[in-house]
């Protein structure tokens, strides 16, 4: 029996037939998770039975959004011999913290600041324990952002990519086999904390209610290992950014699949918000002016400031329309990037474009393509309307 929460409290029976679609979803989207009526008829497929009913009305939560029941995994517990005042002393079973002497990022060669670097740095500079959210669209430099800020003061940054299976045992620690015994080894969390540096919480919205691990450490209060008995107390200067594409509820629109809804408690302890845009177009033109200059040779005939000025107009025109609904794709700054490492690789910008774009359905990369061909050969597409660019780039909502 397991009980879902909607407006009272409700339990479901698991039948065979059940469980065998609560496990394909599992197995696709995370055990316990929150899922759309989509996913649910794709978990169905997949365990080959008929779509749930019950999934809708037993389990809704939200629009939308249904929680999937959670299955009990028997989890491994590797023997422990019960702690003394001796053993809690000694570092028997308590692998030691991470041997790596520095922690500091690479400069990155050519980086602009801008947007919210300097409202960053202030936290940062401060040395108060103050958790940042940082939530933005693809490809527009957030975690890159963080990485610099850290780079340029020379502080210690600890980057986790969360996913849908990060757990408390990825965060905290957990009991691993090294050199043949079964020890304590403290996750990448413990580790910032001791070493009183930043912990990056990259791309957080990808994780699960396992992430709840961690609301007293975004406390500031430190965290007590249960596993072996001890409390840690983070180091002056210990912090705790995290970066999403979302704010925490989810992706309304399907763009980033995998998102979820975080828990409205792990959000609330993040003292800010921070929403970062994509980049105005004079920055973007030192950004990708930098990319060129950093990959690119300048023996070539290609006028190079005037490729960077075209790719940066075109990415605007796709953007502009993006935001008006006119088309469901849009070029990022990454992608920008991406663009300029390609032509310095083949030398043929069409060619580099068309590569980069390819990732994007027939029709869209043919219209970004053709649009990039206009530009290019200087036409003004500035003073158009997002309806006119639409119809230029054919890849409207009513397309498809």
């Amino acid at each position: 029996m397991m009980k879902i929460e909607r407006d009272k409290n409700m339990t479901v029976k698991l039948t065979p037939r059940k469980k065998l679609f609560v496990e394909a979803a599992a197995s696709m989207y995370g055990n316990g998770v929150v899922i759309t009526k989509d996913q649910i008829r794709s978990a169905a497929k997949e365990a080959k039975v008929p779509f749930p009913t019950w999934m809708l009305n037993r389990t809704k939560v939200g629009y939308n959004q249904f929680a999937l029941p959670e299955l009990e995994v028997p989890a491994f517990v590797a023997p422990v011999v019960a702690p003394t005042t001796e053993s809690l002393n000694t570092t028997v079973n308590l692998v030691a913290s991470s041997n790596i002497e520095n922690l500091v990022p690479t400069a990155f060669e050519g980086f602009v600041e801008w947007g919210h670097f300097s409202t960053l740095t202030k936290v940062i500079k401060s040395k108060l324990f103050y958790p940042v959210f940082i939530t933005g669209l693809s490809g527009n430099g957030k975690t890159l952002m963080v990485e610099q800020i850290h780079a340029k003061f020379k502080k210690e940054l600890i980057r986790v990519n969360i996913t849908i299976e990060t757990d408390e045992d990825d965060l905290l620690g957990g009991f691993r086999l090294v050199n043949g015994e079964t020890k304590f080894v403290p996750g990448p969390v413990i580790e910032a904390m001791e070493r009183g540096c930043t912990l990056l919480l990259d791309e957080c919205d990808l994780g699960s209610n396992k992430l709840l691990a961690l609301q007293p450490v975004l406390e500031g209060k430190g965290v007590y290992l249960k596993k072996v008995n001890k409390w840690i107390t983070p180091k002056d200067g210990f912090n705790v950014i995290a970066t999403a594409n979302t704010k925490g509820k989810g992706s309304e629109d399907g763009r980033f699949i995998g998102t979820n809804i975080l828990n409205e408690a792990f959000l609330e302890r993040f003292a800010i918000t921070i929403e970062q845009p994509y980049a105005s177009a004079a920055i973007e033109k030192k950004i990708v002016m930098g990319s060129i200059k950093k990959y690119c040779s300048s023996d070539t005939d290609v006028d190079l400031d005037g490729f960077a000025t075209n790719l940066v107009t075109w990415s605007e025109v796709i953007r502009k329309t993006f935001f008006d609904g006119g088309v469901d794709e849009v070029i990022s700054t990454r992608r920008l990037d991406h663009i300029v490492k390609a032509f310095a690789i083949f030398g043929d910008k069409m060619k580099a474009i068309e590569l980069c774009v390819a990732r994007f359905d027939e029709d869209t990369k043919a219209s970004f393509m053709d649009l990039y061909t206009k530009i290019d050969a200087g036409v003004d597409v500035s003073g158009e309307t997002s309806s006119e660019v639409s119809d230029t780039l054919d890849v409207s909502g009513d397309a498809f």
